[in-house]
């Protein structure tokens, strides 16, 4: 067999075939860097190397010195961090640029899918509602429905409808659609990830290999919309892991053939390649050099060393954190990819550049990927070579880009200049935009339906050519094994658990304020305890005094068990990442039970010791030193097993509330059953299983009988009647056990619940999901006049000063009479409550923190980290204003600092409200603050949200009426109504949608009426369609008089040209353009192509991706300049410092 069938079919972006290294000396030299002239030293240790066995060479390498230091030998395994730098800046120095030359020096997988279609049954508006009377209607018809006594009410949803289609290797495939049209769906399918409930008919197959017959979720990655992370690890941890967990796949066993054979062919490879394919199919290191490629080509670097966070830890930016969900699945060795919506929140610029690097991959080594993408800019757009438009769950068009407009002009409709291709496809579709397009005005239009444009697609001549191909069946014998995944997990179960052990003592090490704060209140707990239970009123007289100590022990387990519900919080907050990394087959379940477990036993130790050498001679127990350790290792084995039980129940509730609160029934419960509250003789003979089954009694026994048998206790007090001892008189009063085996009793039934709670643990984590979707499936609502939509529903975005006719133009579908008057007689939406415009300027603008622990460990110098950098400008009424700039350039930073909103750091400049200094408690009552995380209240409803929002922050003087007005306007204007019953739900697991939450997020500022609204990626997460609808929302409020800023990353020619002003930053938080865009972007344009080395902008290319490109670091490096320091000697800086 040839090596370049082998390599071509291998796993691994790193696998390298022969002929590409064969044809080395007379191919163009693609990557200078790496390719020099021999030298004597470097032979000689080529040669050196070249008579190691082959297992031994593939652990050898040689690196260049830095600074012409030579060439010497390196052990694979033992890379340093130096030496890994090292070699990712000779391999990828720049990643735009370098990427592509080092992947063509590295050298299939067919993907079917056949008459797919995916259903379910689902509750519709107010019935989906978790109320209590839904809850226990839903039991009792489901219990009618097994019987089956009554029909289902539930109503059937198709989500895909009878679709087929080939994804070919060495193609890029973007999969475009409005929300709601199965393309999630459809990703999850060919992952092999659909949940099991849903109904599932047709077939996936990879090289003609149904789903069962290899292990789809290791051969391909499906990469979520959804940034699950772990906020305490930094990005490089988060990456390292994955990597760690995945393995090298089929890398080790290619390589190794591959040495062989360049041995037997007497081949020297670029010493640059060969080390880096080396250190990235050695197995089970905890720092693979493939991170560390990934950190490079997806511009994380700069962030690498920087905690990930979540809403409650200062972390990385949003579109950062995008580029960890990417790049977590990137570092393993799957060759296909489905990408879920990776662009939300990343600028165009970015997008471009991970797409880029993805399409690098996918043509030079084969790979599959198909990318879901919801507002592609045209030059993202131009990078794909295939598009799949899903529509309805129905297939519209799939096959190359290049033929997709003509399919539509074949159907009557076409694409305008300036008007992104990806935006119109996914307008052309939608009943209320179809219309602008329609370009045959000698015809009639009407509206042409999914379903007519799926047909008509079938008899087109790409449709045919499609339908020709999927008719000849996968010819299996052309499959590789490499090519398909057996085996369910990337590495042996051993380092999958030191994986496992090491992040989970990291996370540990994270949150050492936890085991400190529980041992400081330990500490406090046993002060209280001895002052409490003191020595000197601690008796040993009578049984009433045996009584006092029997409370005091009681007391003790009663904080032990309290200790151990911090399990609870702590576990329930790193469920949604376990249940993403379980599904993706990371590890197996015990490999991440079993460290939370036995990692946690040392910190239980120390806890305990706290407590008892702290009180036990203090209270008075038996002096006996033997007892003293008996009760320490009995309370050892209650913490533990009071943490099993809470780690338990989290895992069942899955749910913050839900676990604490049954974590509470449990604890009561217990108490109540544990024989203090009430004896054994008192508890009714039908719960009495209840105190048998409990594991506080085994422990209450087990240590009162250690106290009350000892030799302090062992005296017959003077007014007895008993012959007994105090100790026994003491126990039989409280119905306890007297026999001293009764402790070792209690000793093993510890244990073994101990045993047995962490075994329910790792049952249930591998077992159950997290909560389904609750969300509405369908809304009883009317979508509308049909007349209205087809003819009246166009989105159109006008600068600013352009008429508005949206109150006459348009066909209300409120529900409420009184609402739809209101509209006809207002003529504009959101306009009905009166307000006083404000404008905000600032000057000389800086904002600081502390230096970050882990950049001064890696040796940076500087105290402070400067995030805005002397920014000055202002924003004023009626001016709609971007705030743009790629990732990481400090804009939602800059919002922070104006809006108030940053509680640490330190801030220096002016900030000035209509030229008044800025007083916070005044500005927040006439400013509202559109957050780039959607965070809702879960358990309310969309109109509930509304509503809440409105009664807190509209004057409380409004009438009722007024406000609901208001309310109804505003879920006009962001198209909420046909949600308003639907349940917000949590992001990632239930109840809305990206797209729903985004503009609920907007519509919560709106009804505040607030005169300044500063909104932080607006568009982010949604369609050209939806966006615009957000866009026109904006445009009608600043046309009130407003003062709107909008931070955004991805707009389109449309949304970027509906602004009125631009605020550009670049990395290191420096203004490098403020002032005014111009008709079709002309100030801007003009600007930049003023610089000297600024290539133009191409015809109908966007304007906002070509002032992110021309801007970018790489090119400030290659004109030798720095934007910012020709933007503050500019004219244009000087107008606005005059404007400030």
């Amino acid at each position: 067999m040839e090596g370049g069938n082998i390599y071509g079919a291998s796993n691994s972006l790193r696998a390298v075939s022969s002929t590409t290294r064969r044809n080395r000396a007379t191919t163009m030299d693609v990557f200078s860097r790496s390719s020099r002239d021999e030298d004597d030293e470097e032979a000689l240790t080529w040669a050196a190397l070249e008579k190691l066995p082959t297992f031994d060479r593939l652990r050898k390498g040689i690196l260049m010195a830095s600074h012409g230091g030579g060439a010497y030998e390196v052990d694979i395994q033992n890379l340093g961090f130096h030496e890994k730098k090292r070699l990712m800046e000779r391999i990828v120095r720049v990643a735009e640029e370098d990427n592509e030359k080092f992947l063509l020096k590295l050298r299939n997988r067919i993907d079917r899918f056949e008459h797919l279609n995916v259903e379910a049954d689902a509750l519709a508006a107010s019935r989906a509602l978790p109320t209590f009377i839904n809850i226990w209607t839903d039991i009792l018809q489901g219990f009618l429905n097994f019987l089956p006594l009554l029909p289902s009410r539930k109503k059937h949803v198709t989500i895909l409808q009878d679709i087929s289609g080939i994804i070919k290797p060495g193609r890029m495939t973007l999969l475009l659609g409005p929300p709601s049209s199965g393309k999630t769906t459809l990703l999850l399918a060919l992952a092999g990830k659909l949940d099991s409930k849903l109904k599932t008919t047709g077939r996936v197959t990879y090289n003609g290999h149904d789903l069962n017959e290899f292990v789809p979720q290791r051969t391909a990655a499906f990469i979520s919309q959804h940034d699950l992370h772990i906020g305490e690890m930094t990005v490089r941890e988060t990456l390292a892991f994955s990597a760690r967990c995945q393995g090298v796949g089929s890398r080790y066993d290619l390589l190794s053939e591959l040495l062989r054979r360049e041995k037997a062919a007497n081949i020297k490879p670029d010493l640059d390649i060969d080390i880096f394919m080396k250190a990235a199919a050695a197995e089970g290191q905890e720092a693979n050099v493939i991170t560390d490629y990934i950190l490079k080509i997806l511009g994380l670097e700069i962030c690498a060393d920087t905690m990930v966070g979540d809403e409650m830890l200062r972390g990385i930016s949003g579109g950062q954190r995008k580029r960890v969900t990417t790049g977590e699945m990137l570092v393993g060795p799957s060759n296909a990819f489905f990408m879920d919506e990776i662009s939300n929140g990343l600028d165009s610029s970015t997008t471009s550049q991970i797409v880029n690097s993805l399409k690098q991959f996918v043509h030079i080594l084969d790979g599959t990927a198909v990318i879901s993408l919801l507002q592609p800019a045209p030059e993202t757009y131009d990078l794909f070579d295939d598009i799949i438009l899903l529509s309805d769950g129905q297939i519209v068009y799939q096959g190359p880009c290049e033929l997709v407009l003509g399919f539509f002009e074949s159907m009557g409709f076409k694409c305008p200049e300036r008007k992104g291709v990806a935006d119109f496809l996914q307008e052309v579709t939608s009943r209320k935009d179809q219309h602008q397009y329609w370009v045959r005005k000698d015809e009639p239009y009407s509206f042409v339906t999914v379903r007519e444009f799926a047909e008509a697609f079938q008899s087109f001549y790409v449709g045919r050519k499609l339908g020709d191909e999927l008719s000849i069946p996968f010819d299996k014998s052309k499959n590789h094994p490499a090519a398909l995944t057996t085996k369910k997990f990337g590495v042996g179960m051993n380092n999958l658990l030191k994986a496992c052990i090491s992040r989970e003592f990291l996370l540990m090490k994270r949150n050492s304020f936890v085991y400190i704060f529980k041992i400081t209140l330990l500490t406090l707990l046993a002060f209280v305890a001895m002052t409490l239970f003191l020595r000197t009123k601690m008796h040993r007289d009578t049984v009433t005094d045996g009584g006092i100590y029997i409370g005091a022990f009681f007391f003790t387990l009663t904080i032990m068990m309290f200790i151990g519900m911090a399990e609870i919080s702590m576990t329930v907050a790193k469920l949604p990442v376990f249940y993403k990394q379980r599904d993706l087959l990371f590890y197996p379940t015990w490999a991440y039970a079993l460290p939370t477990w036995i990692l946690k036993i040392p910190i239980t130790f120390v806890e305990v010791a706290v407590w008892v050498f702290i009180t036990y001679y203090v209270i008075g127990y038996d002096p006996n030193v033997g007892r003293l350790f008996k009760q320490y290792l009995l309370l050892v084995l209650v913490s533990q097993m009071a943490s099993g039980l809470f780690r338990l129940i989290a895992a069942l509730g899955r749910n913050q509330i839900i676990a604490s609160t049954f974590g509470s029934f449990a604890l009561f419960t217990l108490y109540a059953l544990g024989g203090f509250v009430l004896s054994r003789e008192d508890i009714k003979k039908w719960w009495i299983w209840g105190y048998w089954i409990s594991p506080l009694m085994y422990g209450q026994n087990a240590i009162v009988v250690n106290e009350l048998l000892g030799s302090s206790w062992d005296k017959i007090p003077p007014i007895s009647s008993s012959n007994e001892s105090l100790g026994i008189q003491v126990l039989k009063a409280r119905g306890l056990f007297t026999e001293a085996y009764w402790y070792w009793i209690g000793v093993g039934a510890l244990f073994g619940f101990i045993i047995l709670f962490n075994f329910g643990f790792v049952v249930a984590l591998a077992l159950l999901n997290s909560f389904g979707n609750s969300q509405t499936a369908k809304s009883e609502e009317l979508e509308g006049n049909d007349d209205a939509n087809k003819m009246g529903g166009l989105i159109q975005l006008q600068s600013q000063g352009s008429s508005h006719k949206n109150g006459s133009g348009r066909s209300s579908r409120s529900r409420r009479a009184r609402f739809e008057t209101a509209i006809a007689a207002n003529g504009k939406r959101g306009m009905v409550l009166s307000f006083e415009p404000y404008s905000i300027s600032f000057d000389e603008l800086t904002y600081s923190i502390d230096m970050p622990k882990e950049m001064k460990n890696q040796g940076v110098l500087e105290d402070k980290l400067v995030l805005l950098q002397d920014v000055s400008g202002a924003f004023r009424p009626g001016v709609l204003t971007a705030l743009m700039g790629v990732s990481g350039a400090g804009k939602t930073t800059m919002m922070d600092v104006l809006a108030g909103r940053k509680t640490g750091g330190y801030i220096k400049g002016d900030i000035k409200i209509s030229g008044y200094p800025k007083d916070q408690d005044t500005f927040a009552r006439i400013s509202g603050y559109c957050e780039q995380n959607d965070i809702h209240s879960p358990h309310l409803t969309v109109h509930e949200s509304l509503l809440y929002s409105a009664w807190l922050r509209l004057p409380p003087d409004m009438d009722d009426r007024t406000r609901e007005m208001f309310i109804e306007e505003v879920m006009e204007l962001v198209e909420l109504n046909p949600l308003r019953q639907a349940l917000v739900g949590l992001p990632g697991v239930d109840g809305l949608s990206t797209e729903q939450r985004k503009r609920l997020t907007i519509a919560i500022e709106l009804v505040a009426n607030p005169s300044i609204i500063f909104m932080d990626e607006p568009t982010s997460g949604l369609d050209a369609r939806a966006a615009a609808i957000v866009m026109r929302t904006v445009r009608n409020t600043v046309d009130t008089g407003r003062t709107v800023v909008c931070t955004i990353h991805q707009p389109s020619i449309d949304i970027f040209e509906a602004f009125d002003e631009l605020f550009l930053m670049k990395r290191g938080g420096q203004e490098i353009y403020v002032g005014p865009l111009g008709h079709q972007s002309s100030h801007l344009i003009k600007y930049f192509e003023g610089i000297q080395g600024v290539r133009q902008i191409k015809d109908g290319h966007n304007p906002a991706t070509w002032m992110l490109e021309v801007t970018s670091p790489a090119q400030e490096l290659a004109l030798g300049v720095d934007f910012s320091d020709l933007y503050k000697n500019s004219d244009l800086y000087r107008w606005v410092y005059r404007t400030c």
